[in-house]
């Protein structure tokens, strides 16, 4: 890696002055990023660092020979230190004017920093959606597109095995939390926003692999047992390759079987995280629980004196051993074997002393009245309830012969109007309805505020 990147290409992020030179690699980069490349002449990048060391929230250079010193000589010996690092790279062109550009690896590093500080999620949609329309197109390109299926193949798997380590994380740092209010914060805050609603949860609904698993494999394993496909990719991978045919025949077969390994095998990876995720909200209620536990019977007490020896271990940095080191232990626990048991180490039932009286079995006539009441609201309660042939249905007849409409053309006067309309837009990603959506832009429309979508009759395009 090192006959790529300079040796102290590093040292500017591990330095006293990270922060100061984090602030100016981002600055930089979203000045050359709005560019048609990541050139850009030098001087307007003394500029906008010059402004930058202007402001108050600057971050101070640690060095005490820059005392005294100019918004712009900053800028220029920061400029002059990214280059010494490799970060960029300034040359001269046939004008005499100086230009600075990142280095290719560098912007990729960039990037990737950014996602990391931003708390980027994958979005394991766009990888499931992209395989299952490479798998299901016809194209003259087999080879390149086996190679795609195969990168978000290896990005989905890798994303999922980050979300089981996310939450195995978040299971060790537990014992961190001292109060039952930390340990609440953390569940439904932290773990909540960072890891159920931001990947968990799609996992489990729109992002589902179920869904696009079935056909996927079943088109990988017809490609396979193609000789027209396996000759045709074979033929173009040894071109990318630069292998010959025969060791590309081999590559193709390869690729798909690890692809379709990586989908029959994915259960394991989701039944894990389920467990984790299981794992991970009993572990912090039960610690919560815990601290919450006082009083003066066994269990408080008990709680009071392990609450003692773990602040103990914590406060002199013992291993788990440790417990064994500490001295007031000995006085505080006997464990002793017995021999004889008498009726007081016995667990006593509490009986009930009150006597049981039962009341006496009257044989009246139902209210038929009532009764046909009753049922009439219960029929009326079932008409009201929404399924998929009342949307479709309901949809159709808003249509009224049309090949599109927009949901704000939808009736909204009521609620119940409104709850129709997320119905309407839950079940059109449904295969069996008559009719299918597209999203809009969000609207407001008395005083419902949601994104619109188009509504259009399967079949007319």
């Amino acid at each position: 890696m090192f006959q790529i990147l300079s040796e102290n290409f590093f040292v500017p992020l591990a330095s006293p002055n990270k922060t100061i030179y984090w602030e100016c690699l981002v600055k930089l980069f979203s000045v050359m990023n709005h560019q048609l490349s990541f050139g850009v002449e030098r001087d307007i990048l003394v500029q906008e660092l010059q402004y930058y060391f202007e402001q108050d929230q600057a971050a101070a250079i640690v060095d005490e020979s820059f005392d005294g010193k100019s918004s712009r000589d900053k800028a220029n010996w920061m400029l002059r230190r990214l280059e010494y690092y490799g970060w960029i790279e300034i040359e001269t062109d046939k004008s005499y004017v100086q230009r600075a550009s990142f280095k290719e690896y560098a912007v990729k590093i960039i990037k990737t920093l950014l996602e990391i500080e931003e708390g980027k999620q994958i979005e394991y949609q766009g990888y499931i959606y992209t395989i299952y329309s490479l798998v299901r197109s016809s194209t003259d390109n087999p080879g390149i597109v086996l190679l795609s299926i195969l990168e978000n193949t290896d990005m989905l798997i890798t994303g999922l095995k980050n979300l089981n380590s996310g939450i195995k994380r978040y299971i060790d740092e537990l014992t961190k939390y001292k109060t039952p209010a930390e340990i609440m914060d953390v569940l439904f805050n932290d773990y909540i926003e960072n890891i159920v609603d931001k990947a968990y949860h799609r996992l489990l609904t729109s992002d589902n692999v179920s869904k696009f698993r079935p056909e996927i494999v079943e088109r990988l394993e017809s490609k396979s047992s193609s000789k027209a496909y396996i000759a045709k990719a074979s033929a173009e991978l040894a071109g990318i390759r630069e292998v010959s045919v025969e060791q590309a025949e081999e590559l193709v077969y390869q690729y798909i079987h690890e692809i379709i390994d990586a989908f029959q095998n994915m259960d394991d990876i989701l039944a894990e995280i389920n467990q984790k995720n299981t794992q991970y909200q009993k572990a912090a209620i039960n610690r919560a629980k815990f601290y919450l536990i006082g009083g003066e019977d066994v269990r408080g007490q008990l709680k009071e004196i392990l609450s003692e020896v773990n602040e103990k271990i914590n406060a002199e940095g013992m291993e788990l051993g440790g417990i064994y080191r500490i001295a007031y232990l000995d006085e505080l626990i006997k464990i002793y074997s017995s021999s004889v048991l008498d009726e007081r180490s016995l667990y006593v039932p509490i009986e009930g002393k009150k006597e049981f009286k039962p009341a006496a079995l009257t044989d009246d006539l139902p209210d038929t009245k009532l009764r046909q009441e009753k049922l009439k609201k219960m029929m009326e309660k079932m008409e009201r309830v929404l399924n998929p042939q009342k949307i479709d249905h309901y949809v159709l007849d808003c249509l009224k012969g049309r090949r599109e409409m927009k949901a704000s053309e939808l009736p909204l006067a009521t609620t119940e109007d409104f709850v129709r309309l997320i119905y309407v837009r839950l079940y059109g990603q449904r295969k069996n309805m008559k009719y299918e959506i597209e999203a809009d832009r969000e609207i407001e429309i008395n005083g419902y505020r949601f994104k619109d979508y188009v509504i259009r009759r399967k079949g007319m395009r």
